[in-house]
């Protein structure tokens, strides 16, 4: 296919993208735009660094290659090299949407479905500010390598995001209802759920009451506890954070008891959502890698490049927003396992504690901050009324073994907007998610 410089490796990555984005806010058509785009990142290793170029024009991909190769410095030993050596030979067709390539619904189709969801806005007088959002994507990815190489496959995701501001007792509730799924004939029919979302909101705008600062015990939602397994474990198991970092490499040392025995915190591109990668972006095949397991630090998340400078192995989580873009290390979907409780015990248990149901943001590192979006009083292991509180807030490692309950029942939640930042690479679809997760002395404000 391409005429590959001897004694230097190289990979290039051909995307093949479709995306629409509908918008009506307050009932008025804001965007219907649809663009269709490729282009190819081309990169070029010889032992020492990379050299990338990104192009639009696949005619010149060739080019591209012959002038990193002129920048390059020939290496006899490549092949040996211990980065080269950990990236895959991988070939194969992985084509699962193309019989229901979202690119090929007619645009009247998709603005009729908007329109279905746009109605149930007017029965709401306590609404303020809306926004319906229509996104999808349907995205192919050809990637072949000097190794060998070989892969096509494609990604596909469609959403339904209903935002709203609601107004109640002088007091302003932001909400959304997000519909997510990977074929577009799924989008349809799932009114009740969006009215469902703007009805707690409306219940919770109504009756919520400031909440008395304090270290309780919290329960997370499985939406919550993938939010904070995302930030304040996630983002710690990106091995790029550990090159050159003598003392966290000392401190994150895989073996160590970093929570509590029931924790396990797993990452994998194997799971159908947002953040479903079959490979990654150099090619690697997905995997399902705990990141803890048994409340022991188990694994972290590589690029080829990280793996042979830990001399660990690549986990497929060298990722890219688009091909204008270098792969770095990014999640997949992570989210917490399973525990043996079920959802009624693990409440059950809790005489005076707070249930963390859903979320505006969240972040973290060493210390993570969630700022609740509904939030409830657990009264003698019962939801009680809602509560308005700005954030939650503890030490990260204090924190993992701090949890003490964990549902029986794993959810996975997917968006189709927003998504993940690292570096200028934002926004990069991710999924997470988890079972409810009881954890004791979290700072509540």
């Amino acid at each position: 296919m391409y005429q590959y410089p001897k004694n230097l490796y190289t990979d290039v990555r051909i995307e093949t993208v479709s995306k629409t984005n509908i918008q009506f806010e307050n009932g008025e058509l804001k965007e219907n735009k649809t663009v269709s785009e490729k282009g190819a990142m081309v990169r070029i290793y010889d032992g020492k660094r990379w050299y990338y170029s990104a192009t639009t024009d696949l005619n010149s991909i060739q080019n591209e290659i012959d002038d990193l190769a002129e920048m390059a410095v020939p290496n006899l030993a490549i092949l040996q090299d211990s980065v080269v050596d950990k990236l895959e030979i991988n070939r194969g067709m992985d084509l699962r949407y193309q019989q229901d390539d979202v690119s090929l619904i007619s645009n009247d189709k998709k603005m009729a479905l908007v329109k279905s969801y746009l109605e149930l806005i007017s029965d709401y007088p306590e609404i303020r500010n809306s926004k319906i959002f229509y996104l999808d994507n349907h995205t192919v990815k050809h990637f072949v390598s000097g190794k060998g190489a070989d892969i096509t496959f494609d990604t596909q995701n469609c959403t339904i995001v209903v935002r709203y501001t609601i107004m109640a007792n002088d007091f302003p509730q932001d909400g959304q209802a997000n519909i997510y799924k990977i074929r577009f004939h799924e989008l349809a029919g799932h009114q009740r759920e969006v009215r469902d979302e703007i009805e707690k909101d409306l219940d919770y705008a109504k009756r919520a009451v400031p909440v008395k600062p304090g270290v309780y015990t919290c329960i997370l939602s499985p939406l919550v506890a993938g939010v904070f397994a995302h930030e304040s474990f996630g983002h710690k198991s990106e091995a790029d954070f550990m090159i050159g970092d003598e003392e966290m490499r000392k401190e994150w040392v895989i073996g160590k008891k970093v929570g509590a025995s029931l924790l396990n915190i797993i990452d994998s591109g194997q799971i159908e959502g947002s953040g479903y990668v079959p490979y990654d972006d150099e090619g690697c095949r997905a995997k399902k890698t705990y990141l803890i397991k048994d409340g022991v630090l188990s694994g972290r998340l590589h690029s080829a490049y990280t793996a042979a400078l830990l001399n660990e192995n690549p986990t497929a989580n060298a990722r890219a927003i688009s091909f204008e873009y270098e792969p770095i290390v990014r999640m997949t979907t992570t989210y917490i396992d399973s525990g043996k409780q079920t959802k009624e015990e693990l409440f059950g248990e809790v005489e005076d504690g707070i249930f963390i149901d859903d979320f505006k943001h969240g972040s973290g590192m060493s210390t993570f901050t969630i700022a609740p979006s509904r939030a409830y009083r657990i009264c003698h292991g019962k939801i009680a009324e809602p509560l308005k509180i700005a954030v939650i807030t503890g030490n990260v490692m204090k924190t993992l073994h701090e949890i003490d309950g964990v549902s029986d029942a794993v959810e996975i939640k997917s968006f189709g907007t927003g998504g993940c930042g690292k570096m200028e690479q934002y926004p990069l679809r991710v999924g997470f998610g988890g079972p409810y997760v009881r954890v004791n002395g979290i700072n509540v404000q």
